[in-house]
């Protein structure tokens, strides 16, 4: 199997969304994170021949990525999955969104995750990693290694090129936040690719060697895989 990563940048704060599907011709994808812009992304689905949306997958529930949630959610007929810690924000949304952003949204979500979940989506095996820090119910979502592909890991706000997820939030916590990333390095190997909530992407051993938020963090456990 290898995977076909979509990325868009949307909304003021050039959230990254993705869409993935098990091939660049499979015609039923997964979405990730749509923070806004609902229209240009059903646009990309017809453009890319994406058929059917398996699901909304939701790493956290800052409203710069989840703005387009309510909207697609209705006009595709699909379900969405959000972190359980912070379903209440999702429900509600404008309460929670800053001004000057939006008009945007709340909707209830289809199932809650708390990390150790094992979901199957538009052929795509995912497994849920509670990721907290930046927010307190974050999530990540890992595909795994397969025929040569490594593994993927769809990060939220947890870690970028050379900096990792603010941690002067509400609910966020840099200790909290540094077990995290311990997690991560120690349980996947250094060619995993990395794909954030902001900016490019990258891989656990690029920023092992160049990232100073993570020089120093001792790792209880060699890589062990995805």
């Amino acid at each position: 199997m290898s995977f076909d990563v979509r990325t868009f940048s949307l909304g003021p704060l050039q959230t990254n969304c993705y869409l993935v599907r098990t091939s660049p011709a499979a015609t039923e994808a997964v979405i990730i994170d749509p923070g806004e812009e609902a229209h240009r992304l059903e646009g990309a689905l017809q453009a890319l021949g994406i058929k059917a949306v398996a699901g909304i997958l939701i790493t956290h529930c800052h409203f710069d990525h989840i703005g387009a949630v309510e909207p697609l959610a209705r006009s595709l007929g699909v379900e969405v999955w959000c972190p359980r810690a912070e379903a209440e924000v999702l429900r509600d949304l404008p309460r929670y969104s800053p001004p000057g952003f939006g008009p945007f949204h709340g909707y209830e979500p289809d199932h809650l995750l708390g990390g150790g979940e094992e979901l199957q989506l538009a052929g795509l095996p995912f497994t849920v990693l509670a990721t907290p820090g930046h927010a307190p119910g974050h999530l990540t979502y890992a595909l795994p290694s397969q025929d040569g592909v490594p593994p993927q890991l769809f990060s939220g706000d947890v870690l970028f090129q050379g900096s990792v997820g603010r941690t002067d939030l509400p609910g966020a916590d840099w200790q909290t936040l540094e077990g995290t990333l311990r997690l991560l390095v120690s349980r996947f190997p250094p060619e995993t690719v990395v794909y954030p909530g902001h900016m490019g992407a990258t891989t656990l051993g690029r920023e092992l060697q160049t990232n100073p938020f993570l020089q120093g963090i001792e790792l209880s456990e060699g890589p062990v895989g995805g």
